[in-house]
């Protein structure tokens, strides 16, 4: 009660830019959360998942609540007679990539079909399912005959070279996909899977119409992945595959033998045994089909006993003083894969560690051996939790890289549409150029503030600039926020006072005053409303 009482609170007094006390934040310039003894997980998790709709690409719904979006990309796909649009922007930029994108759908949904409880407890259950279908409806869309997946819409490299709005986009949207005589098996084998995944949330719905569509579309999909093998070099250099395409076909298998139940997915994942990683990404999904053919090793499919062994090598790789180590912590306790977009594989792999630490209490499973220390389910959940708390602002800088989230957060997000003025607020193109010269390199804050978007995260010494130039550390992704959905959901459910968070719309706003205000302020010029 006490802490439902704090996010009221926070609805009333703040209205608008996520401020701290009712989040469970650490204080500026303090590493421990202050206030409550953990952070609120139903307000971070609701968060999470709104981020997505400041995300989205084409005619955006009524119910939309990132009001400061507007509609963008209308007419994607119309040079090759098909229907592109919709779908996700990927991070900071306004192109839609189909790779990683299919991945984030498999991780939301995933996040659904494991956590349901959890996320219905929050009252989010209908936001997640909003998200999934989002995404799942461009990749239908995308899979336009069964040798035909657009995996791209939008050209990188130019699009990279402008900083502009989605809605005042006009870089080229140029059309990639993938076919039976050039194939792209990770692509088609990730879309596989977020179909199936997605399917196994909406199975149960009284129209079974919708659900149907997506494992026809799933099956499809992985007999195209698995038929014409060929690895993926349509994103290069932005998404390419440098682990090859074995893993998304072991990773779709694994989805599509839990929505089937058909033995073929099971000769598949029986037969192709093998692979390893220390990291589990929009790449590699090695980690992810050993956790789902583990699942089954534990019911009782003894002959997927291997793909224990590897998921029980993931642990060891990640947990600290395993003896088996190879992903170090920084100083103030985060997973450190990477100086570029850290963020991503410290919550998959706190997203995969919660799950695995379910899946062995519930197996009744004692622990998982390292050479040099073992973990029991109890101890396993733990690290993924402080994992969660030092993004929420449980971390030597006292912030969260979560934004809208505590009193303290990156306020200079590498985003083009958070960095530039609401098309509700400034009602004019602002151009190519214009968006380089007079928003990008500004140091004031960003004058929409991208709620739940979690960015790329500190250095190796927890150390954070924030600055909007900085896209290693200051840009958020789609992916980063797909894993931190269930790592989310986990950890308020091992937290059993939190309950449902209140009208998240309420928190949800822009520095600038709306349009009739502001035209006369703005003109024809550029001048600033200051925070």
């Amino acid at each position: 009660m006490a802490v439902k009482m704090w996010v009221l609170m926070a609805l009333m007094m703040c209205a608008g830019v996520g401020l701290g006390a009712p989040d469970g934040g650490a204080a500026a310039g303090d590493g421990r959360l202050g206030g409550l003894s953990s952070p609120n997980y139903s307000g971070a998790l609701a968060k999470a998942i709104l981020f997505f709709e400041g995300q989205r690409s084409g005619r955006l719904p009524a119910n939309q609540r990132v009001k400061w979006r507007g509609d963008s990309a209308l007419n994607d796909g119309q040079t090759e007679n098909v229907n592109l649009t919709g779908g996700y922007y990927d991070a900071g930029d306004n192109v839609k990539f189909g790779f990683p994108m299919a991945f984030s759908i498999t991780l939301l949904s995933w996040s659904a079909a494991e956590y349901r409880d959890e996320v219905a407890v929050a009252g989010q259950l209908r936001y997640l399912r909003s998200a999934i279908q989002w995404g799942a409806d461009f990749l239908l869309r995308a899979h336009t005959s069964p040798t035909t997946l657009y995996t791209q819409v939008g050209d990188g490299n130019a699009d990279h070279q402008c900083w502009e709005r989605p809605e005042d986009m006009d870089t080229p949207r140029t059309l990639y996909k993938i076919t039976k005589n050039s194939p792209g098996s990770e692509a088609a084998g990730e879309a596989a899977a977020a179909l199936a995944a997605a399917y196994l949330v909406f199975r149960d719905d009284r129209d079974k119409t919708y659900a149907t569509q997506l494992l026809a579309a799933s099956r499809s999909l992985f007999d195209f992945a698995n038929n014409y093998r060929g690895s993926f070099q349509s994103s290069c250099p932005f998404y390419c595959s440098y682990s090859g395409f074995q893993d998304e076909l072991l990773w779709a298998s694994a989805w599509l033998y839990r929505a089937t139940r058909d033995r073929k997915y099971l000769d598949f994942l029986q037969n192709n045994q093998g692979g390893s990683s220390n990291m589990f990404s929009w790449d590699n999904k090695y980690p992810g089909a050993q956790i789902l053919a583990t699942q089954e090793y534990l019911a009782g499919r003894t002959e997927l006993e291997g793909y224990k062994r590897g998921l029980d090598s993931f642990v060891c790789a990640v947990m600290p003083n395993s003896g088996n180590t190879q992903i170090r912590t920084t100083p103030g306790g985060l997973l450190f894969t990477s100086d570029s977009v850290n963020m991503q594989y410290t919550a998959t792999a706190t997203l995969l560690l919660f799950i695995y630490s379910k899946t062995l209490s519930s197996s009744g499973s004692s622990t998982v051996q390292c050479s040099g220390a073992s973990f029991s389910p109890d101890q396993i959940s733990s690290f993924a939790a402080s994992q969660v708390d030092y993004i929420l602002g449980d971390n030597p800088m006292g912030m969260s890289y979560m934004v809208g989230f505590s009193s303290k957060f990156p306020q200079r997000i590498h985003h083009r549409g958070s960095s530039i003025p609401s098309i509700k607020a400034l009602p004019r193109k602002v151009t190519c150029n214009e968006g380089f010269s007079s928003w990008f390199p500004t140091s004031d804050p960003n004058p929409n503030v991208h709620v739940g978007a979690i960015v790329g995260g500190p250095d190796g010494n927890d150390e954070f600039p924030d600055n909007r130039g900085d896209s290693t550390h200051s840009e958020p992704a789609i992916y980063i926020n797909a894993a931190f959905v269930g790592a989310c959901a986990a950890a308020l459910g091992q937290n059993k006072v939190q309950g449902p968070v209140g009208d998240i719309a309420s928190v949800i706003s822009s520095k600038y005053i709306e349009q009739e205000d502001t035209q006369q302020m703005y003109g024809q010029g550029l001048a600033k409303i200051q925070p």
